[in-house]
């Protein structure tokens, strides 16, 4: 691959304007478990390898039982996922392929009937946060952490 600009270094208040984002999220009610099935779904969806490198292995540390990021791309055909999950891992797919419709009236729907507007509001800042987290990271060719 191709060595590309890394923006932390050429550009660090980018990131710092990003880490507000996270830092926001990271204050807020967002279960530790959901983000990451957040960040990794939408990283997979992304094809981003430094993300999913990143995020699976944050997971572990928190805890997550490895067989449900084994099947995290095939999220609805298992049982593993909470009905909780299951909207996220839904809402995460339609807000990342925003193109193909965006987020459904259903799933919307849905999730208002499992979780709060103030959760739900940080469920979508953080698909947001993770969609540009990856288009940097694919941008930039950002080699893997170790």
């Amino acid at each position: 691959m191709e060595k590309r600009i890394q923006i932390d270094a050429t550009e660090p208040n980018a990131f710092k304007a990003m880490f507000g984002l996270e830092k926001y999220i990271q204050e807020g009610q967002l279960d530790k478990i959901h983000y990451e099935l957040i960040k990794i779904r939408a990283s997979q969806l992304n094809g981003c390898s430094f993300c999913i490198n990143m995020h699976t292995t944050d997971a572990l540390a928190l805890g997550e039982n490895p067989k449900r990021l084994f099947l995290l791309d095939a999220w609805w055909d298992t049982d593993l996922f909470t009905d909780e999950e299951r909207v996220i891992l839904k809402a995460t797919e339609e807000v990342t392929m925003v193109h193909k419709n965006g987020l459904s009236q259903e799933t919307y729907e849905k999730a208002l009937t499992l979780f709060d507007e103030h959760y739900f509001s940080q469920i979508i800042m953080a698909i947001v946060t993770i969609n540009a987290w990856n288009r940097i990271a694919i941008s930039t060719h950002k080699p893997l952490q170790d």
